[in-house]
């Protein structure tokens, strides 16, 4: 594996904390506080096998980008994986749909926080919240990466100390330890039409519902090439992540609809506030509104620091101007940090001002993106693996299980999911936004390819 970049001019500043939390913290956002309201809707309590079934394609897809990032790790991740595995159009192309996801995504979850803290001081509009958070967040990742690093860290411990705090407050409530709660038993998981209540079709619109609640994983890979000792601490800090959320994620499921009955919840209202309610938390309301407040601008800060390695490592390999290269003298690439923050409140204002138009199609081309940064990780990964045993054995410090088998399967399992969301009405411009998005980018790589081989 010698074809390798040079050492990368970032810092170092990144400590094994940091990652561990990064990869617990960069996902677990208002997806899960808010969002999985709609897939219980959907599935009724079988949204625990909705979440089981995301989980291990995340899972899967987790533990090959951390094979190949612990066997070479570099700021740009899968993108530089996807150049070596299968050429500069492959790595050009998930580059810069990431990129892209990054920065509109960053734009919904600027919005939502505004939004929140508009509730909070009416006096002060919701642009100029987004004003405040935009150069706060601008301000921590043009500072040192240990500064943004610190700022992940807590705000991560804050959600995890919420949910942690949820599970066993929930599992108090379940058994009837709590004041005025009696055992609830399992009336609610085989009542209101069993524990599918929709059949195996609801769990598969759960899982359209809740897998993208997965995605932000793949920054902590991103991160590691900050840290003292890469190749290690990505092996652990995906090992750790992983396996954390999932139980999260579906320990959580399983509290609430155990709880309450699944006929009881609303879209668009938090599962969790519902709980919290019932089990008779005062303000719980308001509470959860301070998490996903949180969970908002922790997310907004993971996606800040991720789209600009990943535009830096662009311009690194000559997919992006080579202008962005400029690094501080503590290792900071500030240009990429201020161009994706551009590009980012160009996104946060057309959210403001066309949010069911421009913005609303802007969302959907990157609605299935992240499935096909996925497919292009599993690709990257069946043709480095044997690669990387063949010339530097020695590095493959963290195996994907079962291989090729598992990624075969996880492949199939995301082409599944894509063809499942062509069925389904509210999914499909999704899919085929994202697919015109993903073929503009190809397209822009082929052109490239020919104009170098041209030159050549």
């Amino acid at each position: 594996m010698h074809d390798s970049l040079p050492a990368e001019p970032l810092s170092h500043g990144l400590k094994q904390r940091h990652l561990t939390m990064l990869g617990l913290g960069g996902v677990i956002g208002a997806g899960l506080f808010v969002g999985s309201g709609a897939g219980i809707a959907v599935a009724g309590p079988g949204i625990v096998v909705s979440y089981l079934i995301a989980g291990a394609i995340a899972m899967l897809v987790m533990r090959m980008l951390g094979e190949m990032s612990s066997a070479m790790p570099a700021s740009g991740s899968f993108s530089v994986h996807a150049e070596r595995a299968l050429g500069r159009w492959a790595g050009f192309s998930v580059g810069w749909l990431y990129w892209f996801l990054l920065v509109v995504v960053l734009a919904v979850e600027a919005t939502g926080a505004a939004k929140i803290a508009n509730g909070w001081a009416p006096g002060v509009p919701q642009w100029a919240w987004v004003l405040i958070f935009m150069v706060v967040f601008t301000g921590a990742n043009l500072a040192a990466v240990k500064n943004f690093g610190e700022f992940e860290f807590w705000f991560a411990a804050l959600k995890i100390f919420a949910i942690v705090t949820f599970l066993v407050l929930g599992l108090l409530a379940i058994f009837g330890v709590l004041p005025d709660t009696s055992a609830v038993g399992l009336s609610n998981l085989t009542g209101q039409g069993g524990f599918l209540p929709a059949g195996w079709s609801g769990v598969v619109s759960g899982v359209l519902a809740v897998i993208f609640a997965f995605g932000g994983l793949e920054v902590v890979t991103i991160a590691a090439a900050e840290s003292d000792d890469p190749a290690r601490a990505v092996g652990r800090a995906v090992r750790s992540a992983v396996w954390r959320i999932l139980f999260f994620y579906v320990g959580s499921m399983l509290v609430i609809v155990t709880l309450l009955p699944w006929t009881s919840m609303k879209p668009g209202r938090s599962p969790y506030v519902a709980v919290l309610d019932a089990i008779g938390i005062p303000y719980a309301g308001q509470i959860m509104n301070i998490v996903v407040f949180v969970a908002l601008l922790s997310a907004l800060n993971a996606n800040l620091y991720g789209s600009s390695r990943m535009v830096f490592s662009l311009a690194e390999r000559g997919e992006a101007p080579k202008g962005l290269l400029e690094v501080s003298g503590g290792g900071v690439p500030r240009r990429a940090v201020l161009a994706s923050v551009a590009f980012g409140f160009v996104s946060v204002l057309l959210n403001l001002k066309w949010p069911d138009s421009v913005f609303l199609y802007m969302l959907n081309a990157v609605g299935a993106v992240l499935l096909f940064v996925w497919a292009l990780i599993a690709v990257s990964q069946l043709r480095l693996r044997r690669r990387i045993e063949r010339e530097a054995p020695e590095t493959l410090s963290l195996k994907m299980w079962a291989f090729p088998y598992l990624t075969w399967a996880a492949l199939a399992a995301m082409a599944a999911v894509l063809v499942l969301m062509l069925f389904d009405d509210s999914a499909r411009p999704q899919v085929l936004w994202s697919a015109g998005a993903t073929a503009v980018v190809l397209l822009v790589a082929g052109v490239r390819e020919l104009r170098t081989r041209r030159v050549q």
